[in-house]
């Protein structure tokens, strides 16, 4: 815009400048003066001519508030005049349903048209290209976008943007071609695109995008790789969509070439560590076929390696040596170790009730100390094994400044670690139930467990105290106590009929043998006073005829665990091995032991998807003036926990009356698949599974009678506590009963939905 005023007083004077004794802006509306003020590059004092006109026009309109802006000068007065561009005060979305108004504007927001905003009418000319983009991703490319603007008083505007998804466009074919060694059948299983499918409703794996064509690229790249084709190559891509847009077809072209085998391995560069030690981690040798996997893998560890004695950034390249007449490869590994760091500090962030103590004293990495990367990972899952944090994360920045050094922050999200609840409830099983419990296993942010816990129905009346402190000594070594009164009638949980008041005191010890290995010790006091009823069965009349109905007992056991999971709750890889062993010392009223092994493994599958084998097996008897193991403390089966569709504590043996009496040894065998529940982000809380579960429950291991059962499962850690619920259906049920029909039927009792409230996984 040109100045005309101050271009016709100037040139009938004949002057080139003059000096600017004030500034004043008109037209402004929202727009403070003072941002004028500081965009405008002139200011009151300086001389200001023609040449001054353009730059400062140009800098007002650079802001992008203004549609129009004019200078004119008064005397010795610089007068701005503007007129605003109007702002957006609201953006309204009609016809948006795979997309939410949420993600619409967000993706609007990232091209700079929001509400609040100043209005720019190219900014809105974009709104179609970014739409588009989104809607793309999500298959739907039958997409149709109108724009309407309204002015509204004050100078504001209202955009109403109207959406025609259409349908999602599905893949109808994907061809490879050129390929000879492997057919297309094999080489699309490494895909993630797919043609529409059963599943695909859930997996949207027939909706097609660029980015899930780019990694199914580089899938089908790694496999010929890791095959020795080291000369594989795309050649091209071609996305064909039909002219209605409802149909996806997609061609790969690729060059296979030759397969490659190793010739010669060797290591170069600055070996820090022992070549030899070196050699061991390198997955690849003379005579294989090249894998790029391998050599990749290798490399990595090679550089774990080093960074566990302070190489945190050390590199290691691999680099093939292809001789293309004999078909082989040289692979060198070059080690170039960078400066050796430690830690100058660890820092925990997130942690606003559990004290810094309970966080630090779970770090396997220590300040000052040479960094190492396997004892930052470990400290990161042994804060996550705590069950206090949903959420642990580590960063290893470099320390600005130095070249050798690095401070550690680990980030954790808090969650509820305590639980307070009361109810009155009924149950099939137990009838009326009113239960309190207290329990706070962080209590104070200390890291201690308390629990105090009243339980009362028809089957059981129970008051129980417990307290833990996982570091009774600073070395690891933990103690915990537990006093209670429990009062248990049988029969009310359809097993045999007998009554039980049992007062219990006990104490125990941990003592960490190395990361993963740990002993505990315990010793319980016990005082029991067994009681028949007038529907009592021979066995148990014989019982207490023989050993009497009151007991003293006092039985230490010692226990063994090996345990590798990644965290206490949902882990997904990792084991955990129990041994265990309890002998009332002699002299006590009964003598008897238990034995039990446990052996749990899961492995990670796909994203998000976990497969778990579990295996227990365990056996008591008596010993010295107790014949046999005492039929209270037998073990049962059936149910949550063990093996799923058979009703709770029902197979085994059974009395003289056909109830379940338990027996003592115990078989349990279970393998889960767990996978996220659909349309549910969280993994971390809820999952859903399928099994099969197997097992048994006999007097020694002679008389074995297995029994099987399959079915799908849920777990959810709420807010009230752990919850689990199985719909299964026994495979080898013998003459089944309803669960309505009285336990003394002979038969076994099957039991298709299951539930379990209140404890954890």
């Amino acid at each position: 815009m040109l100045l005309m005023l101050l271009l016709t007083t100037q040139v009938a004077k004949g002057a080139d400048e003059f000096v600017v004794e004030d500034i004043q802006v008109k037209g402004l509306q929202r727009i403070s003066v003072g941002t004028v003020y500081n965009y405008l590059p002139v200011n009151v004092g300086e001389k200001f001519s023609l040449d001054n006109v353009s730059p400062a026009i140009k800098a007002l309109f650079k802001t992008g508030f203004f549609k129009d802006i004019t200078l004119e000068r008064e005397g010795s007065t610089l007068i701005v005049n503007v007129v605003e561009r109007p702002s957006i005060a609201k953006i309204v979305f009609e016809g948006n349903k795979d997309l939410s108004k949420d993600d619409l504007t967000k993706a609007l927001k990232k091209i700079g048209l929001a509400e609040g905003k100043v209005f720019d009418q190219q900014v809105l000319d974009k709104v179609e290209q970014e739409l588009s983009r989104q809607y793309f991703s999500h298959g739907k490319y039958g997409l149709k976008i109108k724009t309407e603007v309204s002015n509204l008083t004050r100078n504001r505007v209202g955009i109403q943007i109207k959406i025609s998804e259409g349908r999602v466009a599905k893949i109808k074919q994907i061809n490879v071609v050129g390929n000879t060694v492997f057919d297309d059948k094999t080489l699309l299983k490494n895909l993630e695109l797919n043609t529409s499918n059963l599943l695909s409703f859930y997996t949207k794996d027939d909706q097609y995008s660029k980015q899930k064509l780019q990694a199914d690229l580089e899938s089908l790249r790694s496999y010929y790789l890791d095959r020795g084709y080291i000369n594989f190559n795309i050649e091209s891509t071609q996305v064909a969509i039909t002219p209605d847009k409802k149909d996806i077809y997609v061609t790969i072209n690729v060059k296979e070439g030759e397969i490659y085998k190793l010739e010669k391995v060797k290591l170069a560069g600055n070996l820090v560590v022992a070549p030899a030690e070196l050699i061991k981690l390198i997955k690849v040798g003379p005579g294989e076929v090249f894998s790029r996997k391998n050599a990749t893998e290798s490399s990595k560890s090679i550089s774990d390696r080093l960074g566990d004695d302070g190489y945190a950034f050390a590199n290691v390249n691999m680099v093939p040596d292809i001789d293309e007449a004999k078909k082989t490869v040289n692979m060198t590994f070059f080690v170039d170790p960078g400066k050796r760091v430690y830690v100058r500090r660890i820092n925990m962030k997130g942690n606003t009730k559990t004290r810094d103590e309970v966080l630090r004293r779970e770090m396997r990495q220590m300040e000052s100390s040479w960094a190492s990367s396997s004892k930052i990972a470990r400290s990161k899952t042994r804060l996550e094994r705590l069950g206090y944090f949903s959420e642990v994360n580590v960063e290893t920045p470099p320390v600005a400044g130095t070249a050798d050094q690095i401070d550690v922050n680990y980030t954790v999200e808090e969650k509820p670690s305590g639980n307070l609840s009361a109810g009155v409830g009924f149950s099939q099983v137990q009838g009326i139930v009113l239960n309190a419990n207290i329990a706070q296993d962080n209590v104070f942010g200390s890291g201690k467990r308390v629990n105090i816990a009243f339980n009362n129905s028809s089957y059981m009346t129970s008051y129980q105290f417990g307290f833990f402190n996982p570091y009774f000594t600073v070395d690891g070594v933990s103690q915990g106590y537990n006093l209670g009164y429990t009062k248990r009638n049988a029969g009310q949980i359809n097993i045999a009929n007998y009554s039980t008041n049992v007062m219990n005191a006990g104490v125990n010890f941990g003592i960490p043998l190395n990361e993963f290995d740990s002993l505990r010790f315990d010793i319980d006091a016990k005082h029991t006073e067994l009681s028949s009823t007038d529907y009592s069965s021979t066995q148990i009349r014989d019982f207490i005829n023989k050993e009497g109905s009151t007991f003293l007992t006092l039985s230490p056991s010692v226990g063994w665990t090996h345990d590798t999971l990644n965290r206490a709750i949902f882990p997904n890889s990792g084991g955990q091995q129990r041994l265990s062993a309890l002998a009332t010392v002699p002299g006590s009223d009964l003598e008897y032991y238990k034995v039990g092994y446990k052996h749990q493994v899961y492995f990670p599958l796909a994203k998000d998807f976990t497969f778990k084998l579990n295996g227990e097996v365990a056996y008591g008897g008596g010993y010295g003036a107790t014949t046999n193991l005492p039929f209270f403390e037998n073990y049962f089966g059936g149910g949550t926990g063990s093996i799923r569709g058979f009703r709770n504590n029902t197979l085994g043996p059974r009395d003289s009356n056909f109830y379940p009496f338990g027996g003592s040894s115990k078989i349990i065998g279970n393998a889960e698949m767990f996978f996220p529940v659909p349309f549910m982000p969280d993994t971390k809380s809820v999952r859903l599974g399928t099994f099969f579960d197997a097992g048994s429950i006999s007097n020694g291991f002679k008389d074995v009678s297995m029994k099987y059962s399959a079915g799908v499962s849920g777990e959810w850690m709420s807010p009230f506590g752990a919850l689990s619920v199985s719909a299964a259906l026994p495979l080898n049920a013998v003459n089944a009963t309803s669960n309505s029909t009285p336990n003394s039927i002979k038969g076994d009792q099957t039991q298709m939905f299951q539930f379990n409230f209140g404890q954890n996984f």
